[in-house]
């Protein structure tokens, strides 16, 4: 956690704001015998179009504000970090690419102390009537819960966008590679579908469903998570742009530290729908730790 946040002073800034534990229902995947599938937003031009049934629960999501400066990427598979952009439209494509992405390359960095960082990708969501605006359409938040990579497509995407000689020759001596989401309002603070995150130890293996996510070139593979009696949900909040969500994608280790993190929007207990819209962007990377 980055030693600047203090979690306890932070929570006593933000009264102002709906704060604390709540009681939110958040979707889940309902088991079936076969592999389910859906249709990507880019495949469908909209939302996107399911293949399997889904469940709500209503679960305690803790916030986590006081207590950020025990968190760990490594064990719960979140951190939160302070961090201020000199990109003043978060929507500017080219800012994006030319300024945006080598922040966020030096934030990952200092956080990690990876030997380098690789931005392959970013998406924009917001909760208003028609969504955030990216290259390849108009999102909304993703309401339900899932891990952007698997076991199987982790690395495999590794190898598409650093080369596979690259992560053979990371991999063969002894290095370490890892997937990160950093997650950051666009505008703040987040009134309006926030983002939960699960602790990364309470999740099962059994609970991560393995799903197919169908591209009109391409299939990629998610987990999508079925419903725990023991999973530990979790939120930052207030979050303010000057505040990122640092979440464990995947990770190419696998000797007990978080692995996958789940996590998902959910609506505020009397969410006001007159709040303004939460609008964020998401920067996926890859970081590798040479050996």
């Amino acid at each position: 956690m980055n030693p600047s946040i203090s979690g306890a002073e932070d929570a006593a800034k933000i009264s102002r704001q709906v704060a604390g534990d709540v009681r939110a229902p958040i979707n889940f995947i309902v088991r079936q015998a076969s592999k389910p599938y859906f249709l990507s937003s880019v495949s469908t031009g909209g939302v996107p179009k399911l293949f399997f049934e889904t469940e709500e629960h209503t679960v305690t999501i803790r916030d986590v504000r006081p207590e950020l400066d025990s968190l760990s990427i490594d064990r719960q598979g979140f951190e939160l970090y302070r961090h201020e952009t000199s990109v003043d439209d978060l929507y500017d494509d080219a800012a994006v690419r030319d300024v945006y992405n080598v922040e966020i390359e030096d934030l990952l960095q200092e956080a990690t102390g990876a030997s380098r960082v690789v931005v392959f990708d970013h998406t924009r969501r917001a909760d208003g009537p028609t969504g955030a605006a990216n290259p390849d359409g108009m999102r909304g938040p993703a309401y339900l819960a899932h891990v952007d990579y698997t076991v199987l497509s982790g690395p495999e995407r590794a190898r598409k966008f650093l080369g596979a000689e690259e992560v053979d020759r990371v991999f063969g001596s002894g290095g370490r590679i890892m997937e990160v989401n950093v997650w950051r309002p666009i505008t703040g603070p987040v009134q309006r579908s926030p983002l939960a995150v699960a602790d990364a130890e309470s999740i099962k293996i059994e609970e991560l469903i393995a799903t197919d996510q169908k591209y009109p070139d391409r299939v990629g593979e998610i987990y999508l998570v079925a419903h725990g009696p023991d999973q530990r949900w979790c939120w930052v909040s207030g979050m303010e742009r000057n505040e990122t969500l640092l979440i464990k994608g995947w990770d190419s280790l696998d000797d007990g530290r978080a692995k996958f993190t789940p996590h998902s929007a959910f609506p505020m207990p009397e969410q006001d729908p007159d709040a303004p819209a939460r609008e964020s962007i998401e920067t996926r990377t890859y970081l590798i730790f040479e050996g």
